[in-house]
């Protein structure tokens, strides 16, 4: 049987997140049963929670009984392609940001302007990751993104002042005294996966760099000054295959001066035992360096009927708006994508100042008109720090054959 263009593109869709639909069992989605579905990736949050209470509210408010569904993030990605490619999708889903593009480009996702979402309160560089052909898919629930978690006792023992460290020379002379005091420097995660890149793209654009042109003097700054904390000491290289988890418990140890590493791990870090700190990352030559965003969009699928469509856009609405979300993004600990509710957890929590200044400058690793593009980047590029970083190619050599790969 011929495919439709459609089925064409969500068959693609598989393929591009890296999914065999043998592999997955189908769901009713609420397209199918008359249900109106919330699919979203929380397991970890039960009926109890503030973000359960926000999804009743706004059923209610808007006259529908939501159904909530809850999937790993993987999980989640797979069901609702295969219940689109079966027109059981949820009314509204809660999806990473990476896979709003495939998920648009898919023809999964009604488009803000078809909808009538409205992701103007949002920040422009969190709504980015979800533009692709000239539309918008979604608003952004709330970001996360990376900082630089430091240990103050290993930096007042060193003779470090943190608020010196501004740029990446600032860094290294204090990554430099820290080696000189007999302690470890950084912990960090360059893992050969999604999350490696994930982690060097802070000091990738920090120097300038386009993801564009991956073997630019730029980038290849950024790869050599990681390669230059393994060279040097100031880290060990436990790093080529940490995963963010495993560089936190490094970090934990209280042996490393510095971390980096997530939002999500603000609660960790008041159970170490040790006065713990956060930095932004720094920029090559000075201010906060763009850090990619972590964190989910509330889109909505398409349906069979318009209206249907519109009463879900209600309740993504409802969701995302300031009068919800501050508890939501509490919940959840998300900096808010909404700068004015930003202003409010910042005042309700001074620690969050530095996250809140991180996320303002963060980027969608999908923005810049990546769209569905950005795996074919991102595996080379991960690549490319790994041969780095194990010493196999110079920084330069790694980066021109990742520019030649993600060219193809």
């Amino acid at each position: 049987m011929q495919r439709t263009p459609i089925a064409r593109r969500l068959a693609a869709a598989l393929v591009a997140v890296g999914l065999a639909a043998a592999g997955c069992s189908s769901s009713s989605g609420g397209g199918g049963g008359g249900a109106f579905e919330l699919w979203d990736p929380y397991p970890h949050f039960d009926a109890s929670s503030e973000w359960a209470k926000v999804i009743d509210r706004c059923g209610q408010q808007n006259g529908v009984k939501v159904e909530r569904q809850s999937y790993d993030t993987t999980d989640l990605t797979s069901k609702v392609l295969l219940a689109a490619q079966q027109g059981t999708a949820p009314e509204v889903l809660v999806v990473d940001n990476p896979v709003v593009s495939t998920l648009a480009e898919a023809g999964v996702l009604k488009s803000n302007q078809d909808s009538g979402l409205d992701a103007s309160a949002a920040a422009p560089n969190l709504v980015a990751a979800a533009q692709t052909g000239g539309k918008t898919y979604g608003v952004p629930i709330g970001a996360n993104t990376l900082g630089l978690y430091y240990n103050k006792p290993v930096l007042n023992a060193a003779g470090v002042d943190p608020a010196t460290i501004t740029d990446w020379a600032s860094l290294d002379a204090a990554l430099a005294k820290v080696a000189a005091a007999g302690r470890k420097g950084i912990t960090f995660a360059a893992i050969g996966t999604e999350e490696g890149t994930f982690q060097f793209l802070p000091w990738f654009w920090g120097a300038g760099a386009n993801l564009t042109k991956l073997d630019s003097p730029e980038a290849e700054s950024a790869l050599a000054l990681w390669k230059s904390w393994l060279d040097k000491g100031y880290a060990t290289d436990t790093a080529i295959g940490n995963t963010q988890v495993v560089s936190w418990q490094e970090f934990a140890t209280g042996e490393y001066a510095f971390a980096e590493n997530g939002t999500w791990n603000l609660a960790n870090a008041a159970k170490t035992g040790f006065e713990v700190g956060v930095l932004a990352i720094p920029a090559r030559s000075g201010g906060v360096a763009p850090a990619p965003t972590g964190g989910e969009f509330v889109t909505v699928p398409a349906q069979r009927d318009s209206a249907t469509e519109a009463t879900a856009a209600k309740v993504a609405a409802c969701l995302v708006s300031p009068d919800n979300v501050l508890a939501t993004d509490t919940a959840l600990t998300y900096v808010s994508a909404v700068p004015s509710v930003r202003d409010k957890q910042v005042a309700q929590q001074p620690e969050l100042k530095v996250w809140a200044e991180a996320v303002q400058a963060a980027k969608g690793r999908t923005g810049d008109g990546l769209g569905t593009k950005y795996p074919r980047i991102s595996q080379p590029l991960w690549t490319a720090v790994q041969a780095a970083l194990t010493g196999a190619k110079s920084p330069r050599e790694a980066l021109a054959e990742a520019a030649s790969a993600a060219a193809k």
